[in-house]
């Protein structure tokens, strides 16, 4: 069953509590509510491909969603998991140019999206919205940054270590939490392999830092995570 559609002043409500849009004046809420097109997709479909061109960006109502880029032999590496009131997709929308990698969507999704023509005119008459963006876009870059240096300097254990403190803020640090996705997509996601991955679960779990069940996912030491993450000490052999 597909989710029912928002109104127009539920979306108005949901958009003023996204970080792309929150703080803006009520009008502009209310003008952007009224170019949003609402879209529904069910579970692995496609929003986009690598190549096809920018027309608009998304901003997630509810569901989730990944970001990858897939090789010619199909591995895949996931740039980003986003999930709701989160935006995605707006640089090639923004510069006009194709799409640099693919989406799809990993549960039952709903989303918003701005289509580039229309979303354009109303930055030109609403600039409180072009300053707003360039503040986001800003911290956007500053996490991309942090992800490059975390795929490029850093090894496995400390991905991984990063990421299981990441979920556990994002859960309200909460030493008891849900792992959001499969195994196999947080492998790709850390630019790993699924074996690996699991090597380096059973270590943390060796070493008491975490415990295991299903995926259910317990930090037992939180300070040896930290430490991990930031490689100041390496798991045992």
């Amino acid at each position: 069953m597909k989710p029912a559609e928002s109104s127009l002043a539920e979306l108005v409500q949901f958009l003023a509590t996204t970080q792309l849009f929150e703080g803006l004046p009520l009008e502009d809420i209310e003008a952007l509510a009224a170019i949003a097109v609402q879209k529904m997709y069910r579970k692995g479909e496609i929003l986009f491909w690598e190549g096809d061109r920018g027309i608009g960006f998304f901003v997630l109502i509810r569901g989730r969603v990944k970001v990858f880029k897939q090789s010619a032999e199909g591995k895949e590496q996931i740039l980003g998991i986003f999930a709701t009131g989160e935006h995605f997709a707006e640089v090639p929308a923004f510069d006009g140019q194709a799409f640099p990698a693919s989406s799809a969507t990993l549960e039952q999704t709903h989303v918003l999206f701005f289509p580039r023509v229309a979303f354009f005119q109303l930055m030109q008459d609403r600039p409180t919205l072009a300053m707003n963006l360039l503040s986001v876009f800003a911290r956007k870059l500053r996490r991309f940054s942090r992800a490059i240096e975390s795929l490029s300097l850093k090894e496995v254990p400390q991905r991984l270590a990063a990421y299981l403190l990441y979920l556990n803020e994002s859960s309200g640090d909460r030493a008891t939490m849900e792992l959001d996705i499969t195994k196999g997509q947080l492998a790709a996601f850390l630019g790993t392999i699924p074996e690996t991955l699991s090597r380096v679960f059973a270590r943390l779990v060796a070493e008491g830092a975490i415990a295991i069940d299903g995926s259910t996912i317990t930090l037992l030491n939180r300070d040896r995570l930290i430490a991990l993450a930031e490689g100041r000490v390496k798991l045992k052999s």
